[in-house]
């Protein structure tokens, strides 16, 4: 797993309990999601709409539990993103 995956989970871990939920996703990319482009952690092109922070989280939840570990975040992110 990349460490850009880790910086942007922790990130976006609003509530620092080590998993990711929808609505953690789509309020934490919206707030900060151009800051962390700036500073080179996400691409300019993954800032997009809550429903594409919806979609990338369906994306990701491999087991269906409604959250997000890690390993199931940084898989998805470093497929999609090329890390």
């Amino acid at each position: 797993m990349s460490d850009k995956a880790r910086i942007l989970f922790d990130a976006l871990d609003l509530d620092h309990d080590g998993t990711l939920t929808r609505v953690e996703v789509i309020n934490a990319l919206r707030a900060k999601g151009p800051t962390l482009a700036a500073q080179g952690v996400i691409p300019f092109w993954a800032v997009g709409t809550a429903d594409e922070a919806s979609a990338l989280f369906d994306a990701a939840d491999q087991n269906g539990d409604r959250v997000l570990s890690f390993e199931e975040f940084a898989t998805l992110v470093d497929r999609r993103f090329g890390w």
